[in-house]
């Protein structure tokens, strides 16, 4: 199989993957976020409550509610977010779209009535007494802007993501142009180790993968950077 070959099969596994290949990192990614926030604002409401029992607190909650809920609110919220900003099929195309969507799918006041029925629903069973629910009830702004924070925190981890591998491609295409194989293989191995962190969007992936494709082209031909003239205009597309 040659080259542009690889780059067209890649190019429809893309368009058919990407947005669930999106929906399920930012699935694990929020909820990470979310359950982090959780944690945080849970001790911040009850400081003078010992750490097992917090834990056993915060256990309750996400065994009575919390848990499965967590994983439909940011279902709900994705969807309903993609509608809100324009997106009725499809991917996101960038990160600050992610991040409106996000808002606009409304993931706090969401959480907000999650934890109020999860609340309710281990005091029924008797597995906080009241007092600690009220405690905590008083406190839920306390830990939404915790989880709101953490949910901030992760889409500039991934706009800090983005920045570094545009710079590792930028390196690579820089040491391919010098016929430098060694610096390109140092920018290749920052690549791959960034992409593994970062949320899937079209633009990224397709760079990313137009490096991987003549970086092994050049790796197996000996480090070769005399291209034929079909690979020529598969870099003409890159550059």
């Amino acid at each position: 199989m040659n080259l542009e070959n690889t780059i067209q099969i890649n190019d429809l596994n893309l368009e058919s993957d990407l947005e669930i290949k999106q929906n399920e990192f930012l699935d694990s990614m929020l909820g990470k976020a979310i359950n982090t926030g959780i944690d945080f604002g849970i001790r911040a409401v009850l400081p003078d409550v010992v750490e097992d029992h917090v834990i056993d607190i915060k256990n309750n909650l996400m065994n009575y509610g919390l848990k499965d809920g967590i994983t439909k609110t940011i279902n709900d919220v994705i969807n309903l977010g993609k509608s809100a900003v324009g997106i009725v099929t499809g991917d996101f195309k960038n990160i600050e779209q992610m991040q409106t969507a996000i808002k606009s799918g409304g993931i706090i006041d969401s959480l907000s009535k999650l934890i109020d029925i999860s609340i309710n629903e281990v005091v029924k069973r008797e597995m906080i007494n009241s007092n600690v629910a009220s405690m905590i009830k008083q406190g839920k702004n306390i830990i939404l802007n915790s989880i709101e924070s953490n949910i901030e925190k992760s889409f500039e981890k991934q706009i800090s993501n983005i920045n570094k591998l545009d710079k590792y491609i930028n390196n690579w295409k820089q040491y391919y142009n010098n016929q430098n194989f060694n610096g390109m293989e140092k920018e290749y191995k920052k690549i791959n180790k960034e992409l593994k962190n970062l949320v899937p969007l079209e633009n990224t992936i397709k760079d990313a993968r137009n490096v991987e494709n003549l970086h092994t082209l050049i790796k197996t031909n000996g480090h070769n950077f005399n291209l034929n003239e079909s690979e020529k205009e598969l870099l003409k597309k890159f550059n």
